[in-house]
Parts: structure tokens; C-alpha cells; sequence
């Protein structure tokens, strides 16, 4: 495997993956040639053709968390973020509220969720305690997580920006308190 016969293949892939998590224009530039910089270096360490992809994406990954590193040290400017976060106060309303809806679900689910979402148990380690499979065990919990999406929504306007983070909650009516 030769770079030149890489890197135009996966250049643009790179570049788009890093613009779906960096704003800068000039920062996703920079980064680019770092990874390009890390591809030339490592490439001959890869064993695995077959693995050249994703250790292609896992490298600009890195690159990216390290970035965001190094920006955080020199404090970066909210505005060069990808992100913004949630409004802290209402998140922390809402993660009081987690708990009881979870209690609010039928047992089996609640169990579940308490175990995996609030305790921090591996799926992995949940299904083979219950004797379940591992692809069932995650269907359940993307289930179990619906029906608490729901109970929320069934009580609460939330309200989300475009990056899918929570702006805004709202109690639809005083009789549904949960928390």
C-alpha cells in the first residue's frame, strides 16, 4: 500500500468527516494535513489492509479530540465550537426527572434501564446475567429508551436545536408531575 494510491481515494471522505465536526474551515485544512502528515508515517506499521478504513477514520478521529485538547488549553472561543452544549440548568431539571420516568416504565424495562443507563452495567454483562441474547438485550434497551422518550414527551414540551441539543422544557400540564 502506497500513499499516493490512498490518499486521493479517501481524501474527500477525511475532509467531510471533518467538517461534520470542526466549523473552521481553516482548522479542517490544518487537520487534514495532520492526518495526512500521521497516514504517511503509519501507513507502513498497517498489518491488516482490510483495516485501512477505519484505521483511516479512527486516526482523524484522534486528531480531532486532540485539536479540541489543545483549543480547550488555549481557550477557545465559543463560537469556533461544533457544538453547543445544553443549557446546563435545564439539563440538570431534566436529569432529576430520570429516574422516576424510568420507575413510571412497566418493571422489566425499568430494571433494565436502571441497571444499564443509571447504574452503568454493560449491555454485554446484563444480557448474559438474564440469560438473553446480546442483539436481543439491545433491541430491548432501544425499546426501553423509546418508551422513556415517550413518557417524557407525553408530559413535557422539549425543544431542541438544530444540533440536537435540548434549548428549552416545557410542562404541558400541572397533573403530569413526575419529578
Amino acid at each position: 500500500m502506497q500513499i499516493e494510491d490512498i490518499w486521493p481515494k479517501y481524501r474527500a471522505r477525511l475532509k467531510a468527516f471533518l467538517h461534520s465536526r470542526v466549523s473552521n474551515a481553516a482548522d479542517v485544512d490544518d487537520l487534514l494535513q495532520e492526518i495526512s502528515v500521521k497516514v504517511f508515517t503509519g501507513l507502513p506499521d498497517l498489518k491488516d489492509p482490510a483495516k485501512l478504513q477505519p484505521w483511516l477514520f479512527q486516526t482523524a478521529d484522534r486528531t480531532i479530540i486532540d485539536h479540541y485538547r489543545k483549543a480547550g488549553r488555549a481557550q477557545a472561543h465559543p463560537d469556533d465550537l461544533w457544538y453547543h452544549r445544553d443549557d446546563p440548568e435545564t439539563r440538570q431539571d431534566l436529569e432529576g426527572c430520570v429516574e422516576p420516568f424510568i420507575r413510571g416504565l412497566p418493571a422489566e424495562t425499568a430494571d433494565m434501564l436502571m441497571a444499564i443507563d443509571i447504574n452503568g452495567m454493560s449491555q454485554r454483562d446484563y444480557a448474559q446475567a438474564h440469560g438473553l441474547s446480546y442483539s436481543t438485550l439491545k433491541s430491548r434497551v432501544q425499546n426501553g429508551r423509546s418508551e422513556l422518550r415517550k413518557a417524557f414527551e407525553d408530559c413535557c414540551n422539549i425543544s431542541m436545536d438544530v444540533r440536537g441539543n435540548i434549548s428549552d422544557v416545557q410542562e404541558k400540564s400541572s397533573n403530569c408531575r413526575k419529578c
